[in-house]
């Protein structure tokens, strides 16, 4: 069975990379001493991973990872995949193998997954809340450092959908490479003559003024419209009748994406998806 969210990108070097990092850093230079001094080496121990609230699952494929680095031939029998809407108390995982093993990965592996679960959760909110309407919303690049690729796999574990991954992968024009390259005219023409044929341009723009010149100009692929009011929005969407993409951002929540949402722009970006989740409060129980 597989562990990941059907519908969700992520690099299994990316999985490996965090995991031994994080791993790295728990157990610093000596192992856990803790559990060395306390366990016999041999002792064998079965636990269960079990969610303490109602959310959206994340991260299993790291819990696994995590636990078969310190011990390989570890039993697992997951009860779920990424992705799955989950009530409180339900069981996810069951592991049984090395006792030492199973306490020495478990802060690292939940750390994981109590993180991701709560972007997937609170994406998730924000998906029923504009369910009603075609727009989407998608993630930021404000994301933990390091953990970008997976705190985005979360998102899409939640239905949401991602930006740009970095700044390597599409062109997004800010208000300052606006001024620095001398306005809007100056800066669509010079990005059309130097990016490639497949990468996407998308400028940022504050009023309704210089949405018009992005259409005069008429190089663009994609506008965000940074903190319009609702009013706003709706003139914007009226102008560009279809021709761009629209994306609307600043400041959004999950009480005023509906109305956001209703105004007829694509997509709702929100950086609170990944910058300021609270955890999905999930554990690891011995069941010895």
């Amino acid at each position: 069975m597989s562990l990941f969210c059907s519908d969700a990108f992520v690099s299994p070097l990316e999985i490996e990379a965090a995991v031994k990092r994080a791993l790295e850093e728990d157990l610093g230079r000596a192992g856990d001493v803790t559990s060395t001094a306390t366990i016999p080496e041999e002792t064998r121990g079965r636990a269960v991973v079990v969610a303490r609230k109602p959310g959206v699952v994340s991260g299993l494929p790291l819990v696994e990872a995590a636990f078969r680095r310190l011990e390989p031939t570890i039993e697992i029998n997951p009860h779920g995949r990424d992705g799955m809407a989950i009530a409180a108390r339900t069981k996810l995982m069951t592991i049984a193998g090395n006792a030492r093993a199973i306490l020495s990965a478990e802060r690292t592996a939940l750390n994981f997954l109590g993180h991701l679960s709560g972007i997937a959760t609170a994406t998730s909110a924000f998906v029923q809340r504009i369910a009603h309407t075609n727009a989407r919303i998608i993630c930021t690049r404000k994301t933990t450092p390091g953990l970008r690729a997976l705190e985005k796999y979360a998102v899409r574990c939640g239905g949401g959908f991602n930006h740009r991954f970095g700044l390597d992968d599409a062109v997004l024009i800010k208000d300052n490479h606006i001024a620095v390259a001398g306005g809007i005219r100056a800066v669509l023409t010079r990005a059309k003559a130097v990016i490639g044929h497949l990468v996407k341009i998308e400028i940022e723009v504050d009023s309704l003024d210089q949405l018009k010149e992005v259409l005069d100009v008429g190089l663009a692929d994609v506008v965000l419209i940074d903190n319009f009011d609702l009013d706003a929005m709706r003139k914007a969407v009226a102008l560009v009748a279809g021709r761009l993409v629209i994306e609307a951002s600043g400041g959004i929540t999950l009480d005023s994406a509906a109305a956001i949402a209703e105004t007829g722009v694509d997509y709702l970006s929100s950086g609170s998806l990944t910058h300021s989740v609270q955890n999905l409060d999930i554990g690891l129980d011995i069941e010895m």
